[in-house]
Order: C-alpha cells, then structure tokens, then sequence
C-alpha cells in the first residue's frame, strides 16, 4: 500500500473540527421526546384497558363473552354476551359508511376534476364546518329533527332509532372522506389526465376511470379512516339510536352500540372495582381490538394498491 505524499512548499488544508450545533441537536431531542409520549400515550391506554380487562375475564369466560346474545350487565341476572353490541356498532357504521362513502367521493371529485379554485377555496372550509360541530349537537339534532322527519315520510321509525344517527352520523363523515379523496386525487400527475383526453375521453371518463383508479390507496385509507371514525362514535349513537341491547338489522329499531354503552355506563353510579364497572373495560379492549384490525388491513390495503409516481 502505498502512502500519499504532500508535495514540498504546498500548504496543507485542515478542516475545521465539525462544531456542534445545539439548536439542531434541540430539535432532536424535542421530536424525539414527542415521539416517546406518543408511544407511552398509546402504551398507557393499552394496559388501563388490559389490566382491568383481565380481571373481569377471571370472573366472566371470554367465549361466553365473545359469544353470548345476551347483554344485561346490569341487572340481577347478569348477562354478558357482547355480540349485540357489535352487532349494533358494525350496522351504525356501514348504514352511516352508505351515506358517507358515494357523497364524500362525489364532493371529492367535483373539487379535484370539476370545480373552479376559486369554487374550491370557497366550499371546501364550508365543508369542513361539519367536522366542526360537536357530536352532542349532532345527536340532538338527528334525536329532534331526523326521526320526526323519516316519521313524516312516512318510515316507522322508534323514537330512538339506528336510521336517524347514521344518517346524521355519515353527514357528519363525509368532510373526511372528502377532504383525504380529493388530496390523493391531487397527487395524481397531469400527465395521466392528459393521456386519457388524448384518447378521446370525457372529463367524466377520466375522473372514474383514470384518477379515481390512481389514487384508489388514498381513497381506500379514506374509507378506512372514516369507518373507524363510525365505529368509534359515541354521542350521536347514544342520543339519537338508544341503549337497548338486542341483535336486529333493521334500522328502524332502537339499538346500543358498544361506544354508547361505555358512554352511558361510565356516567352512572356503577362502584368502582364491581364487575359491573369492570364491563367498560371489557367492552373498551374489544373496540380496541377491533379498530386496530381494521387499521392492518387498510394498511395492508393502501401498500398494495399504491401507485409510486415520479
């Protein structure tokens, strides 16, 4: 190996020693306590979940929790079958995810393929107003002014009904999905749009079948976000739908929701430490459960469908 040589009389560079910048290694240690309180945030509610979780599971057997049809928690013959409350959760949101999902990517295409900026600087905080408006609201307002409408029409609905919250319910989701659809359809590149009028399509034919199918992975986690938003409703369900437990799938019948429940529940005069108390619990780690289920599989879905551009 041979060494390099500095030529005689030629004057040698020396860097300077890289000094060390404490704004930036501020910064760092900033984020980085962000991200950690984040992390024990998200560990902090698992095991205030799980601890008096598993103790309620030492006096109630977990399939018959799972799979009991029964939910009476707190009467003298206690019942602790789970399912009607999922059942109620999971038709709240897909009657709410039928209004939220056609209308939220119709608005979304209109602002991103039809709309004029101006048009669009305009609607789109309007449209954001209804995620503004608190869910109590909301709930009230599907209670007093929805219900007595569908009555009008002439649908028998209960007083308290699961068709008037998810109505209000998907209104209420359409800002999300609007709002994340059409930022993926923004991404998608002209070029793309261009092609398509090239070929002789109409600005509809290349909304549908050109920029929707491109930016399909963010309309996807769109949906998703706003499922998991419906599924973990609370005050809209618990005004407007009821707290009557049982397993039906018309719309027009008084349900509860596993959100609803834990609402409701949590606010009463339950003691602490009772099984009774420790149902929240139960029924919290099971939304838990299943909300982060959903959140793989859109996960799993958004990486397979997503399109890289350049």
């Amino acid at each position: 190996m041979t060494s390099a040589h500095v030529p005689v009389g030629q004057a040698v560079t020396v860097l300077p020693r890289k000094r060390i910048r404490w704004g930036e290694v501020g910064v760092q240690a900033l984020l980085f306590l962000a991200a950690t309180v984040s992390v024990l945030t998200t560990v902090g509610i698992v095991l205030s979940l799980v601890l008096p979780a598993t103790e309620f599971f030492r006096e109630v057997s977990p399939w018959d929790f799972l799979t009991g049809t029964t939910w009476a928690p707190l009467f003298l013959d206690a019942q602790f079958g789970v399912v009607p409350l999922i059942v109620g959760t999971l038709m709240i949101s897909f009657w709410s995810s039928l209004v939220a999902f056609p209308l939220g990517l119709g608005v979304a295409i209109y602002l991103s393929e039809y709309a004029r900026d101006r048009v669009t600087r305009v609607l789109k905080p309007i449209l954001e107003i209804l995620a503004a408006i608190p869910t109590v609201v909301l709930g009230y307002f599907a209670l007093t002014f929805v219900t007595p409408l569908l009555r009008d029409l002439g649908l028998d609905v209960e007083i308290f009904n699961a068709l008037s919250a998810s109505l209000v319910l998907g209104v209420m989701l359409i800002p999300t999905v609007a709002s994340l659809s059409e930022d993926a359809m923004a991404a998608v590149p002209r070029d793309l749009r261009d092609g398509g009028y090239a070929l002789g399509a109409d600005k509809l034919q290349v909304s549908t079948r050109v920029v929707v199918p491109a930016a399909i992975s963010g309309i996807i986690a769109a949906f998703v976000l706003a499922f998991s938003r419906a599924v973990g409703e609370t005050m809209i369900v618990l005004i407007a739908a009821g707290q009557l437990a049982q397993i039906t799938f018309d719309p027009r019948e008084t349900i509860a929701t596993m959100t609803a429940f834990i609402g409701a529940t949590g606010n009463g005069d339950i003691p602490t430490g009772s099984i009774e108390y420790k149902t929240i619990f139960a029924v919290g780690l099971t939304l838990f459960v299943m909300t982060l289920v959903m959140n793989l599989v859109s996960i799993r879905l958004v990486r397979r469908y997503r399109e890289v551009y350049e």
